[in-house]
């Protein structure tokens, strides 16, 4: 697959506010910090798509990028960041209202794509994460991501440990090093359409 172009096109605070799109859509869940913004800009290569930010829980809305490859068009939509604290408890109760919403009614989400961080085990909001996906029947798969932070052998049994504890298909990524992309451009490729 070939990404020919990637747009931002909108940043919204509820599903409301979402434009319908005839697109099969993609969203990105993680910890705050997780490295989802990085990750658009990688794919797309295009360090300025996706706003990066070193300070957890920048993402507060609704992200939607258009996607435009030689396979077909999709969106990608980033998500707020789960696990970050250091927001009101109200804030915090409207983020996961608003994300709830989107993951249950939005008509064209094909897949979610949790973000887990190679550097650390899987944690327990990881977890809670995934047990709500998989109640709630949405399908998931998992991107390994910072994969440039551990050794080769150590990225191969990060992926076989979490694909064991998610029973998920789990992709390695690393906005750095190319050659982790393969897999999940290859997963993008399938799903297109």
């Amino acid at each position: 697959m070939k990404i020919k172009q990637a747009q931002f096109l909108i940043s919204a605070p509820n599903l409301a506010q979402c434009p319908s799109l005839a697109l099969n859509e993609f969203a990105l869940l993680g910890r705050s910090n997780v490295g989802k913004s990085s990750f658009i800009n990688s794919l797309v290569n295009n360090s300025k798509l996706a706003k990066t930010s070193n300070t957890p829980g920048k993402t507060r809305l609704i992200n939607l990028f258009k996607i435009i490859s030689d396979k077909g068009d999709f969106v990608i939509a980033d998500l707020p960041g789960y696990g970050y604290a250091k927001v009101s408890k109200t804030e915090q109760e409207r983020w996961q209202k608003s994300l709830e919403e989107y993951l249950l009614k939005r008509d064209m989400l094909k897949y979610c794509i949790q973000f887990i961080d190679a550097r650390h085990p899987v944690q327990n909001n990881d977890f809670q994460m995934y047990d709500w996906l998989k109640i709630k029947n949405i399908p998931v798969i998992a991107v390994l991501n910072k994969c440039d932070f551990v050794s080769k052998n150590e990225v191969f049994k990060k992926i076989k440990e979490t694909e064991k504890l998610l029973n998920i298909p789990v992709y390695p990524f690393s906005a750095k090093v190319s050659i982790y992309k393969d897999g999940i451009i290859k997963f993008f490729e399938e799903n297109v359409t």
